[in-house]
């Protein structure tokens, strides 16, 4: 790790002398998950900011709107934040936010994307929907809600498989007792299952919630390292880890 970071300074004070400006930062855009906002994710931005990224974080509402009318909010914010073109470009999202980055790179052809996290996103589906798709109270968050069941027309199935370097976080939590409805390991609301994507890149199981997991810290760091080196931190890097 020491050599490292020893490395990157000699290169930042070498780039320095050679063109008297330091390196440009890579831009990491965060997606927050269903019925949240920006703040869930203000302390991974945080983080991400000392380990030396650019952070924007896109900020959308979800209650009463569909995935299409989502993903046209956040695409405007994503395509506002990449005013330089010549800037590398990151992205990591939380549940439904992963779904939506996921969407937005089927469309978009970004020349210098470089990553991307997703964070609990049921890109499979969630077993939770298709059990409580006509309770009162999921009616009532909307359609992006019930759009997230394991049925094939869901919005989760009409999504593409990455061409991009991808790194998957998933949790489990076994506070509430949900096997008759979420068969195997979940983190209350997705099953791990869920969560992975034919040509993933790296895979890493946490023991988080589902609405904890933007906030935690190991979430946080196994982010910042695959951002970094295109995996995640084996269990010694994590402890000894300084991001």
């Amino acid at each position: 790790m020491f050599f490292a970071m020893l490395c990157c300074s000699a290169t930042e004070s070498f780039l320095l002398a050679q063109t008297g400006a330091a390196p440009k930062k890579e831009l990491v855009i965060l997606l927050h998950g269903l019925g949240r906002g920006k703040s869930i994710m203000a302390p991974m931005g945080e983080r991400l900011v000392k380990a030396g990224f650019d952070v924007s974080i896109v900020d959308y509402s979800s209650i009463g709107r569909s995935p299409e009318e989502i993903l046209t909010d956040a695409a405007d914010q994503i395509n506002s934040f990449r005013s330089d073109t010549n800037q590398t470009v990151h992205f990591v999202g939380h549940s439904l936010g992963g779904l939506l980055i996921r969407a937005y790179l089927d469309s978009v052809n970004i020349r210098t994307l470089g990553r991307v996290v997703l964070i609990g996103s049921p890109s499979k589906g969630t077993p939770f929907v298709d059990r409580f798709r006509d309770a009162w109270w999921l009616q009532l968050v909307g359609p992006a809600a019930t759009s997230l069941g394991t049925d094939e027309k869901s919005f989760p199935r009409t999504l593409r498989p990455p061409y991009y370097p991808i790194g998957i976080i998933a949790g489990i939590s076994t506070l509430i007792n949900n096997d008759d409805f979420i068969p195997g390991e979940d983190d209350g609301i997705v099953p791990v299952e869920s969560t992975k994507i034919e040509g993933m890149t790296d895979f890493v199981l946490v023991r988080v919630s589902h609405s904890s997991l933007p906030r935690n810290d190991s979430v946080i760091q196994h982010t910042i390292g695959f951002l970094r080196a295109g995996k995640f931190l084996k269990e010694d890097q994590e402890k000894n880890s300084v991001y």
